[in-house]
């Protein structure tokens, strides 16, 4: 989340800037922004937001503003960035962390390159304070007298770094870099005689005499036309130096007055009896005082040995060297527990060793251990001695300690290695100070602080690729042993999860015991109920090493992670978390990245959580009570998304079956867009499906199975032959075990048809006869019709037209006594349809006819598409060839216009059966392929 206020005023997020709505309500922000963390009355926001007479309403008007911009804030999760709006008595107070606020950046970076040495370093740090800049401040907004006056503040701010930044090109010798960024703002000021006598100067340097002696010459008659002045004394020297041939220059050394007791400083010139040589003395060029000689201190060296058996990582070490590179870096190397962190840095420390000549230094901060974190100060107690300071002049306070530590590290090319660190401020503490200086750092959180503030490099640690898990086996048990079971090692590699700490845990156990087979320990291992016992031995452990990290967890955080150990799905989202909780998305998105920050869970993919399968059994075990009411929450939760898919991809061709008495209304389901977004989360859906089903009629939930795979009819609709048999039955076994009519006789008709367009129509027939009178036992008349329906097609590919004719006349006759016109119009098609395939064209277009004078178009665009087809092809087959062709345009433009590719897709192949027109083709071919895509 960011805040600005250098350009239009705006809140940008990872989705994107939040709808701040009218400049009223940015100005507020603005105001509120201006003052971050300071009280703002609501005297002082009426004349930001009014610059006349305020109306009566005012206070209202801020209350309204103030309440929307608060919901906006609380939808974006800003509570998880330390940002709050809060009503006081008479003022509003909005806090938010200075990092986020890029007025404030652009402070920090100007205080930043003030304090740079090196002028290339202060032209950099200023070139980015101004490319915060997006536009005029507080763009957007209405301005009212405060607000202007803010604006030209910053204003002149921006300016002022314009030509900071121009005079340190000055002092680079790269004028025309400099002329560069003056030029543009001397054209929008040109009565600002700063900038012009700026840009004249650099100008000149850049060998641009001309154009500098010209721009003189405007600026002075412009200050004379309008003005009535001559040109400052700024301007006027810098028209001098030119006549005079000058040299453009400025000092870059800002010399620094020696203390009063600072011996007068030393000549390094050829020795005299007043002055004797001073062996090995330094001179800082920038505060021209002699450096007192530094004592020889061997190199520093606290690095634990290389790790044994490491493989695999090659990637992520090439990372790691090119996350290194630059000056000063800080790399984080972050991960769940038990992924090889420590690992990893200490690899590549020993193979870095020579570019490191002054030392490496290493500190385990315990950030995820029961004994506690080291004292700051203990860990400088190390990394002092190690630089050459005696443990008696070691500072007692932990801040003095840490800028010695700065000090000593100025000049040394070294590195830091911060092990198992917890949060960002520990880090910040121990930091080196030299440019030259490598920082590597550990830990099972993101620190996403440490990125803010120092510019961390992340390096993101995964489990291992199967190959390199296997790798590891080897490097511990012998390539031999490996290579006599490579199906039962590729086996363990897997239950392991690409963790090395369980492969190694495995290793152990198995070179222990030399004689045993690696296929019977992954045959115990194939276990769920006792993998986490086989993966430990002594007192390490993947259990272990998970509940340190837990330990670490706010209450939430846990109980969100023990029912996610109970979801049946591979992947949640803020909603599914949210059912589980039974708060908000908004609530269980901050949970969730709380998990993340401590990588329990990962975002593969926007608001697509997943869990180690070893994560997901130590959660369980977290709260094994909590197993069946989170299933339901999760099974229910799974229910009311994809009834709202549903609403959406089929509007009107919904459910129409009742939720359980028992039913878990989640606080908030997600809404879909529009057809194809509901139909992509079906797709995204559909692996987890089977587990859902099967999760919920083991543990007896019979009611929500049936259910659950009715609901995902459109999925099952648009790519019927990808194998939903089996999961059908799966509903059928459910329904019948609660004895439920309607439940079955729903199922009953899904299945057939889904066996009808497999081709086993036969199976299909043997099913669907019994459906209707179930249907009809249980007072489910848009039920029978609709099984009636199906049967009826089933039996027309079977052959027998004659009784499936029968069969649509009946549904007809069931939909329209029930006056029900949207069963009634798909009993219609299918009539339609059939007439056709039993070759009576005129009584199927006076079906067509029938249906089409139904139901509103605009509500049944898919099904009139196709009747117009069904129409089309019956007056071609009446010989009526223009009359047909004529349909079948209007099919193929009504589907294409509405989006409905099924339906233009069979339009146009009807087309193309009677002229072979590229347009016909190439349309066609499109529908294809974008069925192909949903599908």
């Amino acid at each position: 989340m960011e805040f600005r206020l250098l350009g239009t005023v705006s809140v940008d997020t990872f989705t994107g800037p939040l709808p701040l709505g009218p400049a009223k309500r940015r100005s507020l922000l603005a105001a509120l922004l201006l003052s971050a963390n300071t009280p703002v009355s609501v005297a002082r926001l009426t004349e930001s937001l009014w610059d006349e007479t305020p109306p009566s309403q005012a206070r209202s008007v801020i209350q309204g503003h103030v309440s929307r911009l608060r919901a906006l804030l609380t939808g974006a999760d800003a509570a998880a960035y330390g940002v709050e709006l809060v009503t006081l008595t008479d003022a509003y107070l909005l806090r938010v962390p200075e990092s986020l606020l890029d007025a404030q950046r652009f402070e920090e970076l100007l205080m930043m390159a003030r304090q740079q040495r090196e002028p290339g370093d202060a032209a950099m740090m200023l070139t980015e304070a101004l490319s915060l800049w997006q536009g005029p401040a507080l763009g957007g907004a209405f301005t009212g007298p405060p607000l202007q006056a803010a604006a030209h503040t910053l204003e002149e701010s921006r300016l002022a770094t314009v030509e900071e930044l121009a005079r340190t090109y000055t002092v680079l010798g790269e004028h025309h870099r400099a002329a560069a960024v003056l030029r543009p703002e001397a054209v929008a000021h040109p009565m600002r005689e700063s900038l012009a006598a700026s840009l004249i100067k650099a100008l000149y340097g850049a060998g641009r005499q001309a154009e500098a002696l010209d721009w003189f010459h405007r600026t002075r008659r412009l200050l004379a036309e309008e003005l009535g002045i001559d040109p400052g004394r700024e301007l006027a020297d810098a028209y001098a130096l030119i006549l005079r041939g000058g040299v453009v220059a400025d000092d870059p050394v800002v010399p620094v007055p020696a203390p009063a007791s600072a011996p007068a400083p030393v000549s390094v010139s050829a020795p005299t009896a007043e002055a004797p040589v001073v062996a090995a003395v330094a001179v800082d060029p920038l505060v021209r005082l002699p450096l007192a000689a530094a004592p020889v201190v061997p190199p520093a060296e606290l690095l634990p040995r290389a790790p044994r058996g490491f493989q695999g990582r090659t990637e992520e070490l090439a990372a790691l060297s090119r996350a290194a590179a630059g000056e000063a870096p800080v790399c984080l190397i972050t991960g769940p527990a038990g992924v090889g962190k420590t690992a990893l840095a200490l690899q590549w420390a020993h193979h870095k060793a020579a570019v490191f000549p002054d030392g490496r230094l290493y500190a385990d901060l315990r950030g995820f251990s029961e004994t506690g974190e080291p004292a700051l100060t203990d860990v400088l107690r190390e990394f002092l001695p190690a630089l050459g300071v005696p443990p008696r002049r070691v500072p007692e306070s932990a801040s003095a300690a840490a800028a010695l530590f700065r000090t000593l590290t100025e000049r040394r090319r070294l590195l830091v290695i911060l092990d198992n660190a917890r949060d960002s401020a520990t880090v910040r503490a121990l930091l080196p100070g030299g440019p030259d200086c490598v920082t590597l750092v550990t830990s099972r959180h993101r620190l996403e602080g440490l990125i803010a503030s120092d510019a961390a490099r992340p390096v993101p640690l995964d489990v291992l690729e199967p190959q390199d898990g296997m790798a590891l086996l080897a490097g511990v048990l012998g390539e031999e042993r490996v290579l006599a079971e490579p199906v039962a090692a590729q086996r363990l590699a897997e239950l392991c999860g690409g963790l090395p700490l369980a492969l190694r845990v495995v290793a152990a156990r198995l070179a222990g015991r030399p004689g045993r087979p690696l296929a019977a320990l992954a045959a115990e291992l194939a276990d769920e109920r006792g993998r986490l016992a086989y993966l430990a031995v002594d007192d390490t452990g993947v259990a272990a090493a998970l509940r340190l990290t837990v330990q670490q967890l706010p209450p939430d955080a846990v109980r969100l992670l023990a029912r996610l150990g109970h979801h049946p799905g591979s992947h949640v989202d803020a909603y599914a978390c949210g059912a589980l909780l039974d708060t908000g998305p908004a609530d269980a998105q901050a949970t969730l990245e709380r998990l993340g920050e401590a990588h329990l869970v990962t975002e593969t993919a926007p608001d697509r959580w997943v869990l180690h399968d070893l994560v997901r059994l130590y959660a369980r075990d977290l709260e094994p009570e909590a197993g069946p009411e989170a299933l339901v929450r999760a099974l229910d939760h799974l229910t009311a998304t994809a009834l709202a898919a549903t609403d959406t991809a089929e509007p009107g061709g919904g459910a129409c079956f009742g939720l359980p008495d028992d039913f878990h209304r989640p606080c908030a389901v997600r809404e879909f867009a529009d057809r194809a977004e509901a139909l992509r989360w079906f797709a995204a859906e559909r692996d987890d499906l089977a587990g859902a089903v099967a999760a919920a009629r083991s543990a007896g939930f019979h009611d929500r199975a049936w259910r659950i795979v009715l609901l995902h009819w459109p999925q099952v609709v648009l790519r019927v032959r990808e194998g939903w048999v089996p999961l059908l039955e799966s509903a059928l076994d459910s329904a019948r075990e609660l004895r439920d009519a309607y439940a079955e006789s729903r199922v009953l008709s899904l299945l057939g048809w889904v066996l009808t367009e497999e081709g086993r129509t036969t199976e299909a027939v043997a099913l669907l006869e019994t459906a209707p009178e179930l249907a009809r036992k249980a007072d489910d008349g848009p039920g029978e019709v609709t099984a009636t329906i199906n049967l009826a097609v089933a039996r027309a590919q079977d052959g027998d037209l004659d009784i499936a004719l029968e069969d649509c006349e009946r549904a007809v006759e069931l939909a329209r006594a029930a006056g029900d016109w949207h069963t009634e119009m798909l009993a219609l098609q299918h009539l339609a349809r059939t007439l056709l395939t039993a070759g009576r064209p005129d009584r199927s277009l006076e079906a067509v006819r029938t249906a089409l004078a139904l139901g509103p178009e605009h509500e049944e665009t898919a099904r009139r598409a196709l009747l117009l087809t069904t129409a089309g092809e019956a007056r071609l087959a009446l010989g009526e060839h223009e009359e047909g062709v004529h349909l079948l345009e209007r099919a193929a433009d009504e589907a294409e216009r509405e989006g409905h590719d099924e339906g233009a897709a069979r339009a146009l192949e009807g087309l193309l059966r009677v002229a072979e027109k590229p347009d016909y083709r190439t349309r066609y071919e499109r529908a294809v392929r974008r069925l192909a895509r949903e599908a």
